[in-house]
């Protein structure tokens, strides 16, 4: 596990911009890298990353936050915003956005996430008011748009989306983030007004909203939900059960794919031999075609450490140099059809990074339960040991 975590690491000092700081989003394992295109989740997730690799040794402490400072500065005085939310993508040498993508809640409150992450690891007083800064101009209820629940974004072409984050998946960060701002919180009751679909698997019931197992996975890599609970679920536990069913569920299809098994399982959204799939769980249309993804056992390692870490071991054993090369896994492979991706996506890196080190040492959990904010929300909304 040190070693997916100094590598995931390597792969953020490598392909984030010397200038502006911001993470592409996907690269080749080897070889030079032409492609420009950063997220805002992925520099999120960059910003973390420093955290880690300066907590763990990787890298010097001070050079961790000179990154941090620089690309801080660059999301606060340079980068494209609209009413504090940012592009989904965006050119990482000018910070402005490309493909008219939306202005996302959603990768926004990953970028904070990574933001908070780092004001509460460095003791930096740039780092902090720019943290502030940046946390502080989001307008949370502009994203309402008059409803009880979020939007999925904003686009200058069309307006709001007209998609909104009513539904149980990747949201428990952001509604806390927002519910807890200082400067423009969005009422509590927002947290009671998204659904909670209940779903059953090989006998575990759990909250299933028919989606990859990524959406179990992301709000828990910086937030602590162990020992705790609101009026609605244990959402450390939920986050347990729907691994299991998702371990169970590729079990059954060894007879289609005889390298799945106890030993080797594990897909969420990732690349395949035919593009980008969303698929995985029992319960969604898309099923897998035989296909491998790493960080879904490895971005699910707190939940069950033994079973996902020994997934992660038997690949690296099994593949050798075809699934692992300068940055950790590759995204995905297929191998009955000897398909392994050139690529890495970067944010399927990171969930493996922060879940390791939260599995280890829970460095990016004591962080963030270290900041005011979210802590004031989680309250607020009912979480209770």
């Amino acid at each position: 596990m040190d070693e997916v975590q100094r590598r995931a690491c390597l792969y953020f000092l490598d392909h984030a911009d010397p200038a502006t700081g911001l993470v592409r989003d996907r690269a080749r394992m080897e070889g030079r890298e032409e492609r420009h295109v950063s997220s805002i989740a992925a520099t999120g997730f960059g910003l973390s990353a420093l955290c880690i690799a300066s907590e763990r040794g990787y890298i010097q402490r001070d050079f961790a936050m000179r990154r941090v400072e620089r690309t801080l500065t660059h999301l606060a005085k340079s980068t494209a915003h609209r009413s504090g939310f940012f592009p989904h993508f965006l050119d990482m040498r000018t910070g402005q956005r490309i493909w008219g993508c939306e202005f996302s809640s959603v990768d926004t409150a990953w970028l904070i996430c990574g933001v908070l992450h780092c004001r509460e690891a460095f003791e930096s007083s740039r780092i902090k008011n720019l943290a502030g800064e940046l946390y502080g101009r989001i307008d949370w209820p502009w994203m309402l748009n008059g409803g009880a629940t979020l939007s999925h974004g904003w686009t200058p072409e069309a307006g709001f989306l007209p998609s909104r984050w009513n539904e149980y998946a990747e949201l428990l960060a952001m509604y806390l983030l927002a519910i807890g701002s200082r400067e423009h919180p969005i009422p509590a009751s927002s947290w009671d007004a998204w659904e909670r679909p209940l779903g059953t698997y090989e006998g575990i019931t759990y909250i299933d909203p028919a989606a990859p197992l990524f959406v179990h996975q992301y709000s828990h890599a910086w937030f602590d939900f162990r020992g705790k609970r609101d009026g609605y679920a244990d959402y450390f536990q939920n986050s347990k059960l729907a691994t299991e069913a998702h371990r169970l569920f590729c079990m059954g299809q060894d007879k289609l794919f005889p390298w799945y098994g106890s030993d080797m399982w594990g897909v969420t959204a990732s690349d395949s031999r035919v593009g980008y799939s969303v698929w995985g769980s029992p319960s969604l249309t898309e099923q897998p075609d035989g296909t491998l993804v790493p960080c879904a056992s490895g971005g699910s390692v707190p939940f069950m450490p033994y079973e996902c870490c020994l997934v992660l071991q038997n690949m690296l054993n099994r593949y050798g140099n075809n699934v692992w090369g300068r940055y950790g896994f590759v995204d995905a492979f297929h191998p009955g059809q000897g398909w392994y991706d050139p690529d890495v996506i970067v944010i399927d890196q990171g969930i493996m990074l922060l879940m390791a080190e939260n599995a280890r040492a829970g460095s990016v959990w004591n962080a963030m339960a270290a900041a005011p904010e979210p802590a004031s929300a989680m309250r607020v909304v009912g979480f209770r040991a």
